[in-house]
Formats: structure tokens, C-alpha cells, sequence
């Protein structure tokens, strides 16, 4: 069957209707177009007509047009929708009329600059034009790199190579800053969180730098649709007013979306089947039916495991199972360009992957995507669906819901979901941890002027950040300006993605020439290669025979086994500083934490049965990590009307809950939270549930969640009360093995008595006089 047919009939599939809770069919878009802008040299016209453009859409005349009027420009378009052009024309054109201009391209990852990188040598060629284009990453030889600093028209790069490679060594570098009039940003959506933060910061730097040379170069960005692209654009870029073009003239294909529910299995306990299963089953059935595929998961033990299910089901199909690749983080850079290759020549029909194929590199034509649990935002998950289908063509989404309270709430809320506008993307540039790290870098690039301003912050916020500095024996005042006077290199040990700068390498020991097959984050280390572990890479299972932590390498073998491994991680929290200004015991606080975390043990989980059949003990240094809290504490009246085995059990179910609804609310990733329920805390003295940004000093969650304290509440009490179970489950409060029996009811109570105790001190108009333990009984007894 072809993929209408096969749309066709899983509508008709009295089954599959069954586990379906929503089939929204999204109508194809006819395209509105605007011809080409006067003002574009008719050479370029010209190469554009060969290509195929014989237009632009309304969106990237729009853009152009900007552009030329001397604007910050932001393009907010969906996937697909020819954003790139909406930079290459006014990039292309100004070299062609300035041949010494300069642009500065950055992409998140380097297979969005090899894709860019082919796409200018390709209009360049067919110019006649000699302008010159290159990539500056790491993986450029050292004997290109001289010709690139002195004569790139074009330089496409990362912010990781700007970070360490470019600005440290602006001085090599004088051609392009003294020239520079245009930076190009693309896939800005990806510039959130930590990683945002940290880019923030190293535009800042750029555009120092570019201040020095005398330059003051344009900024275009792209991005997927979010809710506030001017706000993060301008603080991404540090630089304002930024015009906005966000309405998309390019067309698209009809598209099916479909929200699908796994059947459940065990009705008391509430349980369904494996998300991971089912989507093996529906990404087998596409691929029997030669359907190009693309399956998302959300970690690396997924896609690894669904690609040994989908190429077991190749096999059983008489497919060639090596038409089935996989595709994330930690392979190598040959590897992923060869797969990559494979999908848009179209010899290979399905490939799982991370979210690292979420980007808009060139994967070919894709017909249907498979969603394996909701990817954590609005943004993303539309980004995912929009890697099937193109311009006209017919495409298939299937989001299969994971037993998570997220998922089944949106499941079972589609409204929330397809009525609902993106998410913001947040950054903190003024992380403290971060801000401190890239003034030092800074400081390394120029000296700081006495009268200087950086980011926002005046001359004496500066003067006291580098007298901290100073003390650290890293910078040194002399004649009214701060020098760096450290001999070490700050950038190269301050990491834009990760807390650890550097990560581990995996070392295949299997034969007797050792080879590196992938690296690791240092903290996803402690769960994946412990000694003992199964790592998966490429459908194969590698035991981790040796972990050297200090040399920061893996060596492990390939096994043939019939299990991976899980790992859990221990973690404790303590309360160092209070944000809010209110009391130790108030209801609700957020403020600095330490949180440490150590891998405990391992099960063993049999393939396809999931089933735990053994289990062993991990020998890792605790990590730590400084950073920042939401927490909110029970009431002495509200604990003293429950038992203590219902409390324990109400403390688990809430923080359950509440993990998985913030980042609703805050607009994050999952991920960027992480949770610890406490019976009793010993610095608030109470039953304790913490909520803490999971990256060194916090990236802004905690006080948000704080004020959102009341809002979140009434919503974990809603999910818990729609769900469907009798007395919890892995859909709201939690599976009962964790909550234990009465977990829901419990859970409930413990949520009705916060609620009661807010309304109270609301009513008497006392909201600070609650924050005691003795005037909470007081106001909830008048």
C-alpha cells in the first residue's frame, strides 16, 4: 500500500480507532508568491531562475526586504518553507556588489553548515563569482585554517567554534571583523535554556570585538515557530529593535497528525502497553510497506532499542535490515553524513533517532513520522512532524503516548496541544555561573575599560564582577582597565551545551586495532557506561568492560546479550540560600540548593519483554551540582490530618505530577528539571517537595515556578482527578509500586489541603503572616 492507502485504512481499522484519541487532518497550503525585489543584482536573478526559484514567497520578500533596509531581521516560518533564502539573497547580493563585505553563518551542528556549505559552492559555481565560502569547525585541517581568517567571504561556523576558535584569536581574524556586515543565525528555537544562555554570552563578545575592528554587522535569524521571537532574538543577538516576518507564504502537502494511545494491559494498576512497542509495531508496519520513515525517540537507550526491534522486524519481513539506520548524538561525523546521505538517496527507508534530526538538515522527502512520547514542547514536536512531508506532497504523524501524566494529558487533551500557541524560548544570559565564566573569556579577547558596560551592566556592576575575578588572581586593574593576567586559556574549559567541558571518549576494544566509536556527556555517563553496562551504538550491544574516569575514557566490546541496561541515580538536596525574602518555613520558597547525585545500581531489562532479570551495584564518584530550587512545604495542619504512610505516599504522587506539568508551564524541556520529594526536610522542618533546574547556578525556573506556586497546584489536581485509574498509576500520581496503595486518594488530600491552606490566608488577607508554622494553624482554625 501506498501511504494514502494505508491512511485510508487505519481510519477504517476498527482497532486501531480504538486506541486513537485524536486524527486532526491538517489541509494543504497553496504557496503566495511576490517576484524578486529590483534591488537584487539580475546575475543573481538569474541563478536563482536555474535553480528552479522563479519567484520568492511572500515571507522571504518580506524578509529581503528588511534586510536591505539596514534591519535586524527574525524569520519565523515552519519547517520546509525556504527560510534560507530569506539570508543568502541579501548576503549574496552585498558581496556582490562590496567584494571585501563579510557574513558570519552559525548553526547549531555541523551537518546544518556542511548542508549550507554545499548549497552556496552550488549558487557560487553557477555565479561565475569567486566568493568564497567556507566551514571553520573543528574538523577543519589546520593547514585551511590561515586561508579561511584572511579570505572567507563567507565563514559557517558554530557557536562552539566562535567560543574557542574565533574570538580568543580575533587578531588572526582582522579581515573578517574589520568587515563584517552580516551574522547569520539559524534554527534560533534551538537557542534556549543553558545553551541560549551561554550564546547570549558569546554574542556579547562578538559584538565587542566587532566594536574594536569598527564594525557593526546586521543580524538575520531563523527560527521554527515559537511564541516570542523578537524577545529571544533580541536577547540572543544583544541587539534591538528586531523586525519580525512570521507569516509563511511557501506551500505544504496535506498532513494526517494523529495522537495515539497505547492499550491498556492491566486495568487496576492502570498500566499500558510500552510506547516503545507499539510505535515498533506501527514504524513496521510503514517500513513493510516501503513507506520512508523517520521515528523519534526521546533518549538514546530508545533509539537504540527501537532500532534492533525494527531491524529484527526487517529481517522477519525479509527487508534488508540496513535499510533500518539509527542516528544520534555520539556517533561519529562520517557516520552521520553517510546516513544522512542514505535518506535523501533513499536507500535508507527508516531511521530512529534522537532529536538530533530535528534540525532542518537535508533528509530528503520523507513520507511518515513516528512520535515515541510527546518530545517535551510544542515547538519541537511540530518541528519533528515537519521533518515528513514537503511542499506537495501527502504526509503521515503518529504521536504514540508514553504512561508519563504529560503525555496522557495531552492525549487526552488534543485541544491543549493543537489550540494552543508555542512555547517561549527562555535564556538567562545573567546566570551568574555563566555571566562570571564568559567575562573571563571576555577579559582574555580586551581588556574591560573602567567605564565599560557589558550585556546591561554599568560600569560599577562591573567594576565589583571583576574585582572578583581579581581576587581569583585571574585579571589584574592597572591604568583604568582590567587585564586577563591567568596563563590559562578560559575558553577551552567553559562548555556551551553541557556543566563538563569535555566529554568521554568510547574506545571499541573488540578487535585488536582499538577504535573510538562515540563520546558522552560526562553526566549521562554515570547511567550508560558504568562498568557492567550494555551500551548500544548502531543496533549493536558493547559491554563497558573498563570506565576510566580520570582519563575520561570507555573501553568496551561488542556481546551478543539478550538485555540492556537502566541505571538509577541516587540524589539528595540541601537548601543553601532563600530568593523569595520570606521566612524559612513559608508554604512555598525557591533559592540556591546543592544537589549531589551518584548511580546506586543497575537492572538488567530482557529485550522485547522488558522484564527485570538481574541487577548490580555501580561504583561512580558522587557528582554535585550548585544550583537553583522551587520547593513548597506542607503545613503542620495539613500533615497533622494525614498519617505519615499517607503523607510519604502524597509527597511522591504530587512531585510526580508536578515534574511533569512545570514544564508545561514553564516552557522547558522535562529534562531541565529534576525532582526530590522529602518527608521531612531538614531546613524547612517539613514534608518537602524541591523542583531544580538541573544546570550549574539555574537558568531562571525556580522563581517562575514560585509564582506559578497556586496555578500549579489546581492543575496537578485536575490531571490526577481525570485520570481514569482507581488508585494510580504510571499516568498521574505515579506507578503503585513508588506511591504505594491509596497513592491517588492520597495524593488528592495532601493537594485539597494546600489549596485550603492558600484560600485561607488569601481570605484573612494574611499572606505573609502565613509563612510561620504557628499562624498557619491559627488561620486555618479562625
Amino acid at each position: 500500500m501506498n501511504l494514502a492507502q494505508l491512511t485510508d485504512h487505519m481510519r477504517r481499522s476498527p482497532l486501531f480507532g480504538r486506541r486513537v484519541t485524536h486524527w486532526e487532518d491538517v489541509p494543504a497550503r497553496q504557496a503566495q508568491l511576490a517576484p524578486f525585489p529590483a534591488w537584487v543584482d539580475p546575475r543573481l536573478q538569474a541563478v536563482m531562475r536555474q535553480r528552479g526559484v522563479e519567484s520568492l514567497y511572500t515571507h522571504q520578500r518580506e524578509a529581503v526586504d528588511a534586510v536591505h533596509r539596514g534591519e535586524h531581521v527574525v524569520v519565523v516560518t515552519p519547517t520546509a518553507s525556504g527560510k534560507t533564502l530569506c539570508y543568502n539573497l541579501p548576503v549574496l547580493n552585498t558581496i556582490l556588489e562590496d567584494p571585501e563585505a563579510r557574513a558570519l553563518y552559525l548553526f547549531p551542528t555541523k551537518a546544518l553548515a556542511q548542508d549550507q556549505l554545499a548549497n552556496l559552492h552550488a549558487i557560487s559555481t553557477l555565479l561565475g563569482q569567486e566568493i568564497k565560502t567556507f566551514t571553520y569547525d573543528g574538523d577543519t585541517p589546520p593547514t585551511a585554517r590561515k586561508l579561511i581568517r584572511t579570505a572567507g567571504h563567507i565563514v559557517i561556523s558554530n557557536p562552539d567554534m566562535l567560543h574557542t576558535g574565533v574570538l580568543p584569536h580575533h587578531t588572526k581574524w582582522v579581515r573578517l571583523f574589520e568587515n563584517l556586515r552580516y551574522v547569520v543565525i539559524d534554527e534560533l528555537h534551538n537557542y534556549r535554556g543553558v545553551f541560549g544562555s551561554h550564546v547570549a554570552n558569546v554574542m556579547r563578545r562578538l559584538l565587542r570585538v566587532c566594536e574594536f575592528y569598527g564594525s557593526r554587522p546586521q543580524f538575520i535569524l531563523s527560527s521554527a515557530t515559537i511564541a516570542n521571537p523578537v524577545e529571544l532574538a533580541e536577547r540572543v543577538a544583544g541587539v534591538s529593535p528586531i523586525t519580525l516576518v512570521d507569516k509563511n507564504g511557501a506551500p505544504q502537502g496535506p498532513k494526517t497528525f494523529i495522537f495515539y494511545n497505547p492499550p491498556v494491559v492491566n486495568k487496576e494498576l492502570g498500566l499500558r502497553r510500552s510506547a516503545l512497542l507499539e510505535a515498533t509495531d506501527l514504524a513496521s508496519q510503514l517500513l513493510a510497506n516501503d513507506i520512508q520513515t523517520i521515528v523519534f525517540g526521546r533518549t538514546r537507550t530508545t533509539v537504540e532499542v527501537l532500532l534492533t526491534y525494527l531491524r529484527q522486524a526487517a529481517g522477519k519481513h525479509h527487508h534488508d535490515p540496513n535499510k533500518v539506520r539509527g542516528y544520534r548524538g555520539g556517533y561519529l561525523p562520517n557516520q552521520r553524513r553517510e546516513i544522512e546521505r542514505g535518506l535523501r538517496e533513499g536507500t535508507v527507508r527508516t531511521v530512529v533517532s534522537t532529536n538530533a534530526l530535528e534540525l532542518g538538515i537535508d533528509i530528503g522527502n520523507l513520507e511518515a513520522a513516528v512520535l515515541v512520547g510527546y518530545p517535551g514542547t510544542v515547538a519541537s514536536t511540530w518541528q519533528q512532524a515537519g521533518r515528513a512531508g514537503r511542499r506537495n506532497s501527502q504526509s503521515l504523524v503518529i504521536m504514540v503516548a508514553a504512561s508519563s501524566p504529560l503525555d496522557q494529558f495531552l492525549v487526552n487533551n488534543p485541544q491543549y496541544f493543537f489550540n494552543r500557541s508555542p512555547e517561549n524560548g527562555l535564556v538567562n544570559p545573567d546566570n551568574l555561573f555563566i555571566l562570571m565564566n564568559h567575562l573571563q573569556c571576555a577579559a582574555f579577547e580586551l581588556p574591560f575599560r573602567d567605564d565599560e558596560e557589558y550585556g546591561g551592566h554599568n560600569p560599577l556592576e562591573m567594576e565589583q564582577m571583576l574585582g572578583y575575578l581579581e581576587e581569583g588572581l585571574v585579571v589584574r586593574h592597572a591604568g583604568g582597565m582590567w587585564h586577563w593576567s591567568s596563563e590559562n586559556f578560559p575558553a577551552e574549559k567553559i562548555s556551551l551545551r553541557t556543566a563538563a567541558a569535555e566529554n568521554f571518549v568510547i574506545v571499541d576494544t573488540t578487535d585488536p586495532t582499538p577504535r573510538i566509536i562515540g563520546e558522552m556527556d560526562r553526566f549521562s555517563v554515570l547511567t550508560l557506561l558504568h562498568e557492567e553496562a550494555i551500551y548500544l551504538h548502531e543496533g549493536r550491544q558493547y559491554h563497558v568492560d573498563t570506565l576510566d574516569w580520570d582519563e575520561q575514557k570507555a573501553y568496551v566490546r561488542t556481546v551478543e546479550a539478550d538485555y540492556y541496561t537502566d541505571a538509577n541515580l541516587a540524589v539528595t538536596l540541601r537548601v543553601l540560600d532563600i530568593g523569595s525574602g520570606e521566612p524559612q518555613d513559608a508554604p512555598h520558597n525557591y533559592g540556591d540548593v546543592m544537589v549531589s547525585a551518584q548511580a546506586t545500581i543497575y537492572k538488567k531489562i530482557k529485550l522485547l519483554t522488558h522484564e527485570n532479570v538481574g541487577w548490580g551495584k555501580i561504583h561512580l564518584p558522587e557528582q554535585e551540582l550548585h544550583t537553583t530550587a522551587y520547593w513548597l512545604c506542607v503545613p503542620p495542619i495539613v500533615a497533622a490530618n494525614m498519617p505519615s504512610r499517607a503523607m510519604q505516599a502524597g509527597l511522591v504522587g504530587l512531585g510526580n505530577v508536578l515534574a511533569q506539568l512545570a514544564p508545561l508551564y514553564l516552557m522547558c524541556d522535562p529534562r531541565d528539571l529534576g525532582l526530590v520529594p522529602q518527608v521531612k526536610n531538614p531546613f524547612t522542618g517539613q514534608g518537602t517537595i524541591f523542583l531544580y533546574d538541573s544546570y550549574p547556578g539555574g537558568i531562571g525556573s525556580s522563581r517562575k515556578l514560585y509564582e506559578m506556586h497556586g496555578t500549579l497546584l489546581e492543575a496537578a489536581g485536575e490531571l490526577i482527578k481525570g485520570c481514569g485509574c482507581e488508585d494510580g498509576c504510571p499516568a498521574c500520581v505515579g506507578p503503585a509500586m513508588e506511591v504505594g496503595p491509596g497513592g491517588k486518594a492520597h495524593t488528592l488530600d495532601l493537594i485539597t489541603g494546600l489549596l485550603t491552606a492558600d484560600n485561607a490566608a488569601r481570605r484573612h488577607n494574611r499572606p505573609t503572616e502565613l509563612y510561620t508554622r504557628q499562624d498557619t494553624q491559627s488561620v486555618l482554625t479562625d
